[in-house]
């Protein structure tokens, strides 16, 4: 999974409540993503008071409807555990200098959180305590080294990239659920293009499904491109994505998978002024071939996830909306013009979002 790694346990009483709860799970899916007859039908995000106005909240975990992590500027996480109502803020101690911008969260108590940057700027922190406590758990010492997004396969393993050190993407590995890290070797990336990155812009850059797949979205250079790994990052292929690029404000800046095959790809030129036509991609093949979509969102998106329980349905977020697909990333229409960087489901349809001054709000119909 991408953002929320959780456990599974079927059989007796237990699978019937799980089928009771994907009834009413896949009832209010159908509530959300049908077509409303009035505007205000439509999905709204529920803005809820974090109490800050400062900070701009570029990574998000969503644990379920009731729990969530959200990690920004001025080195903040917050956490909530009543659907927004209230606030913790358990910012790692002395982190006030460092720009947090991705969080991946096991629960309500387990978390780890990436800060980005040059050299040591980029740090890795991990908590078990619900953020009253962290451990930092990786320091970057190479100058030439900065890391954009996390992803977890599981509860002991998942990723870290970084931006091409010596002509190829940097891939950082955990065995032990972030508690420790190691530099895989690059003998099996590809070369990366002149002026290619990573986007630091929603933690959604390197995203996993299942155990041992894992995408990275790219862009800065003449093409943009999904880089694949079925080895849990130690040999990749590169596919180009037909998103904007040849610019370094262009590319793909987040990615969503459904499972091993089906994913999404958003992004543009972040750039306010400059138009984004080509915003939006699909892949049925695990992202060996990428479509346009038919209607894009109508400008730069940078956070992307699918709707729980459906085939079909996604949401994607940029400072100027929220947009649906309900075709599986074919087309896509505006359903909010509020301002969001990323976004992030569960599978009780606890859909969030997190963007600047502060802005955190919950899907709500």
């Amino acid at each position: 999974m991408r953002r929320t790694v959780r456990s599974v346990r079927t059989g007796g009483r237990r699978t019937g409540r799980v089928a009771l709860a994907g009834a009413v799970c896949a009832a209010a899916l159908a509530a959300l993503t049908a077509v409303p007859a009035q505007a205000h039908q439509r999905p709204q995000w529920d803005v809820k008071d974090t109490g800050v106005s400062d900070v701009r909240f570029r990574g998000l975990a969503a644990v379920s409807r009731h729990t969530a992590w959200v990690a920004g500027t001025r080195g903040t996480v917050l956490r909530t555990t009543d659907g927004g109502r209230t606030w913790r803020d358990v910012s790692p101690p002395g982190a006030g200098d460092l720009e947090f911008r991705d969080v991946e969260a096991f629960d309500a108590r387990r978390a780890v959180a990436l800060s980005i940057g040059e050299g040591e700027a980029s740090r890795v922190y991990r908590t078990d305590d619900g953020g009253a406590t962290w451990t930092e758990s990786f320091r970057n010492t190479d100058a030439r080294a900065f890391y954009d997004c996390l992803t977890f396969f599981d509860r002991r393993h998942g990723l870290a990239v970084s931006d091409p050190v010596d002509g190829r993407f940097r891939i950082l590995s955990t065995s032990d659920g972030g508690r420790s890290w190691q530099v895989l070797p690059d003998a099996g990336m590809p070369a990366a293009q002149d002026g290619e990155a990573g986007f630091a812009a929603s933690g959604q850059c390197l995203v996993s499904a299942g155990p041992r797949d894992v995408w990275l979205a790219t862009g800065g250079a003449a093409r943009a491109r999904v880089l694949h790994s079925a080895d849990r990052g130690r040999t990749w292929t590169a596919t180009d994505a037909p998103v904007p690029a040849g610019d370094p404000a262009r590319g793909v800046f987040a990615l969503a998978f459904r499972d091993r095959a089906h994913g999404l790809a958003v992004g543009g030129d972040y750039r306010p002024e400059q138009a984004s036509p080509r915003a939006a991609a699909r892949t049925a093949d695990a992202g060996r071939t990428w479509r346009p979509a038919d209607r894009p969102p109508p400008a730069y998106r940078s956070g992307v996830a699918w709707l729980p329980h459906s085939r079909t349905a996604a949401l994607a977020v940029g400072p100027t909306g929220t947009d649906l697909t309900t075709d599986g990333g074919r087309t896509w229409r505006t359903v909010d013009t509020g301002s969001y960087d990323t976004v992030d489901c569960t599978p009780d349809l606890g859909c969030w979002a997190a963007g600047e001054q502060g802005r955190v709000a919950r899907l709500e119909r």
